[in-house]
Parts: structure tokens; sequence; C-alpha cells
């Protein structure tokens, strides 16, 4: 395999959202008088589509009052809760030595593309990306493997030369479901276990180590961008 371009994922991966994901569900169970787990447990829900998230926690498929929960949840994540946020140790450094080393670099997220944009200009990290793709807000890509497919054809991008990074089972899934190589990270809310029971090609357990096995095993681009 020559590796050319690698897809981040966002949550979990570049920044740790937990602080306002956490906040916003619970600010939108409350609004709704609907039982909220503790906050350790609601760690479990960052990275998967939202709308999945609350129809779990709702224990529910009524979309109606799903599209409500959500409603709220972005009443306070669009204002304040994408903010409260950090950008993992090590992850500039990460994506400067890789794009240095001549590796195209593009977001992929199921997050909103429209909260992704802005959480990455936030943290100065937006310079890094060639594009950002990220879910709509009506949810039509929240199948994570779509959202990639469809980022693959809009650049004419070749699989065999394409691998996606990402902290949960859904993002291995979606490299398998479109033939490209994987690598997960376990510093984010995924464990090894998951990452591997998904059928990851590469794990990884610090920023560091993402360039490290990348230039390992791929080594470094002709030209550099």
């Amino acid at each position: 395999m020559s590796l050319q371009h690698i897809l981040f994922d966002l949550d979990g991966t570049l920044t740790d959202p937990a602080e306002g994901i956490i906040k916003c569900y619970q600010y939108s169970l409350g609004r709704l008088n609907a039982s909220c787990p503790p906050a350790e447990a609601l760690t479990a829900f960052i990275g998967p589509p939202i709308r999945a998230t609350f129809a779990a926690v709702l224990e529910t498929d009524d979309e109606a009052l799903i599209e409500q929960a959500l409603t709220i949840y972005r009443e306070r994540f669009s204002t304040i809760g994408l903010f409260e946020n950090r950008i993992y140790e090590g992850v500039p450094e990460m994506l400067a030595e890789l794009r240095a080393s001549g590796y195209d670099l593009f977001v992929a997220t199921s997050k909103p593309k429209v909260y992704a944009e802005k959480i990455l200009s936030h943290f100065a990290l937006d310079g890094y990306f060639i594009k950002v793709h990220g879910n709509e807000l009506n949810g039509r890509l929240d199948d994570k493997a779509e959202l990639v497919s469809e980022l693959l054809a809009r650049h004419r991008l070749r699989p065999s030369e394409t691998m996606m990074v990402g902290d949960r089972w859904h993002d291995i899934a979606a490299a398998r479901r479109n033939n490209i190589s994987s690598l997960g990270v376990t510093y984010g809310y995924g464990s090894e276990a998951e990452l591997h029971t998904a059928g990851v090609d590469h794990i990884c357990h610090t920023p560091g180590d993402i360039v490290r096995l990348i230039k390992r095993e791929y080594g470094q681009r002709a030209q550099a961008i």
C-alpha cells in the first residue's frame, strides 16, 4: 500500500469534547424531564451519531421526541458546548509533521460540518486540512461509512492510498466498508478491545505514535505539501 491521504475523526481523536457534550446531554434531558445517566456513563456516547444516542438514552424510537431532544441539545451546543473542548496533547505537532512529510489530511467526523469547522478554527487546527467533511444537521450522513464514501468520491481519492484514523468502532467499520486501511487510537473514547473487535489494522496510543507508525510503515512522501 502507498499511503497518500489520511482521514481524521474529530471527537476523541483530535480534540476531547467530553465537557461540552456531557453538559449538553444533561441540559437536553433535564429540559425533557427525562432520566439522565451519570456523566461517566455519557462518555460512552461520544463519537457515534447523536440521534442514535438519544434513541438509546431515551429508550425510544419516537422520531419526534428524538428530534426534540436534539434541538434542545443544539441550543446549548451551538453557542457554548462546542468550545467546552480541548486539543489532545501532541495533536498539532502530529498534524504539522504529517503535512510536512507530504500527506494529504482531511477531517471525516459524525459531528455536523458547521460545528466541526468552528471547533477546528477556534483551536487553529483548520489550516492543516485540505477539507473538513462532517454530518449534516438533518442527519443525511449519520452513517459514517456513507460520509467517508462521499469524501472519497468528491476528492477522487484511491482507497488503496487512504487511511481512516479514529477512536471508535464506527470509524473502523466505515474504513472497512470503503476498503481503506484503519488506525485506531486508544487515548480517545474507544477501548483497544473495541477497536480490535471492529477489525482495526493498526493501534496507536498517542499522537506521536501515529507519526512514528506512518513513517515506519509508509515512509515520507516524495514531495512535501
